[in-house]
């Protein structure tokens, strides 16, 4: 299990993320429309972890990651939580959101296969806020889980892990 935070109260998750170099573990999400949002092999992917939407810090991952999406070439960003695919694509509509992915893990074992589910506290059953980045290949070339979950993901780094 790995540990991060939630404003200092330290929280658990039920396992780890992916080693830098491991083959990323397979997943389907349920996209903004309901339909299947796979791993996928010859494009690079930007996984953007996080609760809820509906908290101002996941609110400004999805708006940051969207606004760099549009300069990565052969990259793909999808913004992976556990809310509903309506919330997903009411917010990402009301906000224009159209260069990431937004999509659910309501229905799969994603969270548990990344390592990212909080085992504990009031936020138990959601989604820790990390980031992992993927190779065309599917190889895994950076993580990050945050040490704060009320803190942004460091875009730098991976961005950093895509040149």
């Amino acid at each position: 299990m790995a540990t991060t935070a939630l404003r200092g109260t330290p929280v658990e998750t039920t396992g780890d993320l992916p080693t830098v170099g491991d083959v990323a573990p397979d997943f389907v999400l349920a996209g903004a429309d309901l339909t299947d949002v796979p791993l996928k092999h010859g494009t690079r992917l930007v996984l953007n972890i996080f609760p809820s939407i509906d908290t101002g810090v996941c609110a400004q991952s999805v708006r940051r990651f969207n606004e760099l999406a549009g300069d990565l070439d052969n990259t793909e960003v999808i913004c992976a939580s556990e809310d509903l695919p309506f919330a997903l694509k009411r917010f990402c509509g009301a906000e224009g959101i159209d260069n990431v992915v937004a999509a659910s893990s309501f229905r799969s074992t994603f969270g548990e296969d990344y390592g990212v589910t909080l085992a504990e506290g009031t936020m138990r059953g959601l989604l820790a806020r990390s980031v992992v980045v993927i190779d065309e290949e599917g190889t895994v070339l950076h993580t990050e889980l945050v040490p704060d979950i009320s803190q942004e993901p460091d875009y730098d780094a991976a961005l950093a892990a895509l040149s």
